[in-house]
């Protein structure tokens, strides 16, 4: 029996291989290194003699909620650690039935989870409903109430531990949650407060492009959150020469007039690295380097490009491969907006008269071209979640950049 469980657990994943392989980390290796650490807890608590209500089955499925954003993959681990350690016990079907309550509680409460506080919440108003189902299960009768006791404490101590290795989690599996997402988004941050200090205007079209891109995945379903705080750290790099940024520029002065279109080219282009330099110093999550990596993918600086075709010589070859970003194209929904934000957010405040019929005509033109140039290859963008994009992106850039009244 045992030995069943696991394999029809892997046949399992196998069916759900194609959803599970599209979340980060979400790997047959990971998830049996979830359900181990549950299993190995739950037999070591039953070896010692102590009831199953001791066992606190929830941690795992909670630490895979807040870890991968995904339901599937939680209960997935629910029902792989809820049918082993239930097959150890003398009323398998009783501990299966309690354990799935728990677990399912607290996942569907913990999910989309933003405070910590949120966590102990759910650890506790799931360990309610696991003593309602037993006593339920029992027919209403009550026995034995230090079980019941036993329940509750569990549950919370649950929510607590949960708390407590969330850290070593996201550093094991090289992710970062909603609840670390919000730290990051505090402007006490170091890199956010040089941005502040030393690159205002790169720091305020980060913000601009958090907002456009926070509702544009919230609209289809994508995690609204992780795509601002990546927008917000996407463009680091910009702080090693902020002034050759036109953003930073003063008006009457641009840098790059006195450059020639490669050398200013290289400037424009170097930010992806120094930027990925930057989140490797301050220990800035790996999910937050795919924003940085890939929010140009390989577009071309096409500004320098035409400089460039416009100065050659007779002799001189200006191929457009040299003028393009490294990459990688965007590789999530995510991270693809960001793309798309960041873009139109630039077109758009270049804009002399920005009416919201000139500001949609920028937007949709910026994103189909784009959509042309193969950026959004790699990402799972359909059209149908392009066109709501664009829709977002007029909407909220109209009420940012429209004309205004001259009142005095």
């Amino acid at each position: 029996m045992n030995l069943a469980i696991p394999l029809f657990l892997i046949i399992l994943y196998l069916c759900f291989y194609k959803k599970f392989s599209k979340i980060k980390n979400a790997n047959l290796a990971n998830l049996s290194f979830l359900f181990l650490i549950s299993f190995t807890v739950g037999h070591a608590l039953l070896k010692h003699g102590l009831s199953f209500y001791f066992i606190p089955i929830a941690i795992i499925p909670m630490l895979s909620v807040l870890l991968f954003n995904n339901l599937e993959v939680a209960y997935f681990l629910s029902l792989g650690t809820s049918l082993s350690l239930a097959s150890l016990t003398t009323e398998p079907f009783k501990a299966w039935f309690i354990f799935m309550t728990f677990c399912s509680c607290a996942i569907l409460l913990v999910n989309k989870a933003h405070k910590r506080t949120a966590v102990i919440q759910a650890g506790l108003i799931a360990g309610l409903m696991q003593l309602v189902s037993l006593i339920l299960f029992e027919h209403l009768w009550i026995m034995w109430p230090e079980r019941y006791f036993i329940i509750l404490v569990n549950s919370l101590i649950s929510g607590i531990i949960v708390l407590g290795v969330l850290p070593v989690f996201e550093y094991l599996l090289q992710t970062v949650t909603n609840i670390s997402l919000l730290e990051l988004a505090d402007t006490h941050h170091p890199i956010l407060q040089r941005m502040i200090l030393e690159a205002p205007g790169t720091y305020h079209h980060s913000l601009i492009v958090g907002n456009l891109s926070d509702t544009a995945c919230t609209t289809i379903g994508a995690n609204g959150l992780l795509a601002r705080i990546g927008a917000y750290y996407h463009d680091i790099g910009k702080l090693q020469k902020p002034e050759y940024f036109i953003e930073n520029q003063q008006v009457k002065k641009n840098l790059h007039d006195t450059l020639s279109p490669t050398m200013s080219k290289l400037i424009i282009m170097n930010h992806i690295k120094e930027g990925l330099e930057l989140a490797k110093k301050y220990s800035l999550s790996p999910v937050l380097w795919d924003f940085i990596q890939q929010h140009h993918g390989s577009s071309l600086v096409y500004y320098f490009y035409r400089r460039a075709l416009e100065g050659k010589e007779e002799d001189q070859e200006i191929t457009e491969e040299g003028f393009r970003y490294p990459g990688p194209k965007p590789s999530t929904k995510e991270t693809a907006i960001v793309l798309l934000a960041d873009s139109v957010e630039a077109a758009t405040r270049t804009l002399k008269d920005p009416t919201p019929a000139k500001i949609e005509e920028v937007v949709r033109k910026v994103i189909n071209n784009k959509f042309i140039d193969g950026q959004l290859d790699e990402c799972e963008l359909t059209l149908k979640d392009i066109e709501k994009i664009s829709s977002v992106f007029t909407k909220i850039l109209s009420g940012i950049y429209h004309s205004r009244i001259t009142y005095s």
